[in-house]
């Protein structure tokens, strides 16, 4: 058990300040960050905070995805029709 936290499991300890400055850092690298997430996500042994934190970053990256291509979708079809009508 955690002697600072009583009654907590361990890995599920509140991460510091110092802990999530280098999480968040760590995240803007350019695919690191998606390795990273994708690592924290998965592994057993992660801090259940870091892995709820990487699960809702992915989660936010699909819908991000989800919604660019949708967009871009709306947006080609819209170009297409634009472009029959000027024929």
């Amino acid at each position: 058990m955690n002697e600072q936290f009583p009654g907590m499991q361990p890995g599920s300890e509140p991460l510091s300040v110092k802990d999530w400055f280098v999480t968040l850092f760590i995240t803007y690298i350019p695919l690191v960050g998606l390795i990273m997430l994708l690592v924290w996500a998965f592994d057993s042994s992660t801090n259940l905070n870091k892995k709820n934190f990487a699960k809702a970053s992915l989660i936010w990256m699909l819908i991000g995805i989800a919604l660019a291509i949708v967009f871009m979708v709306a947006f080609a079809g819209l170009i297409m029709s634009l472009g029959e009508s000027y024929n």
